[in-house]
This record gives C-alpha cells, sequence and structure tokens, in this order.
C-alpha cells in the first residue's frame, strides 16, 4: 500500500467509525471512578518522581557552590574579595555604598554583586526597612 491509499483509507467511513468506536470506549473508561483514581496515583507518583530528582539536582548543585573543604572560602573573583573588604572594614553596606566606592553606573550591578556573595555564605542579609544592609560574616 502507498502512501496515496493509506490516506484514501483514513478519510474512509470505515476508518472514522472504527476512530469514534475508540473514542466513545476510552469516554466511557473515564466515567468509571476506579479509572479515574489509577490515574490520579499515576499522576501523584510522577510528580513525587520529579520532585525528587528535581531535590537532588539542587542538593548537587548546592555542593558545587560550597567550599571543598570546611572553613575553606570558594573562590571568588577579585572585585568580589575588594567588594567584602570593603564591607568588613564599614561593619555594613548597601548596593548604594558599593556603587559609590565602586563606580557602579547603577545599583543593579552592586546589588547583584553583594547578593552573590550572599548566596555564597560570605555575607549576611538584612533589610531594615526599605534598605538592605550586606554584614561580614
Amino acid at each position: 500500500m502507498d502512501t496515496k491509499e493509506n490516506f484514501k483509507s483514513i478519510g474512509s467511513p470505515q476508518f472514522r467509525e472504527k476512530i469514534s468506536a475508540d473514542l466513545q470506549q476510552n469516554l466511557e473508561k473515564f466515567r468509571d471512578p476506579v479509572v479515574l483514581g489509577e490515574l490520579m496515583y499515576q499522576l501523584l507518583e510522577e510528580r513525587e518522581n520529579t520532585n525528587r530528582i528535581l531535590k537532588n539536582l539542587l542538593q548537587r548543585l548546592e555542593a558545587l557552590e560550597k567550599p571543598s573543604r570546611p572553613g575553606e572560602e570558594p573562590l571568588i573573583p577579585e572585585l568580589d574579595e575588594k567588594i567584602m573588604d570593603f564591607v568588613r572594614r564599614k561593619g555594613k553596606a548597601t548596593a548604594e555604598d558599593v556603587q559609590a566606592e565602586f563606580g557602579y553606573k547603577g545599583k543593579n550591578g552592586a546589588s547583584s554583586r553583594l547578593n552573590r556573595l550572599g548566596t555564597l555564605g560570605l555575607l549576611m542579609k538584612r533589610q531594615v526597612g526599605r534598605k538592605v544592609y550586606f554584614l561580614p560574616q
């Protein structure tokens, strides 16, 4: 049977009747609460498996970001080291302080650097009102 004959058979009344009968049979199955319960159970299992996989991936990413040995700080760019020294000297700093000290055009760049240092566990982040302060660990 060639391709043209396949397309002809798809448009045939027998094919449509067969598809319609299959759909009707499946729709009747979905009215059964046992079938619906089984589907829900399978969906729940798949979701739990996905969450387990995501949790495992997050743990591995966090392990990569943490220092390899206890007490050892992660390697960071020289600019981040200078920002860390600035925060230590000052005792606390905001993104605006870092912006002014290091010549950032806007505070987004400074804020991003400070947040990354906070995520790495090198700085503590505290919000007081509308201001966000970064403190040395």
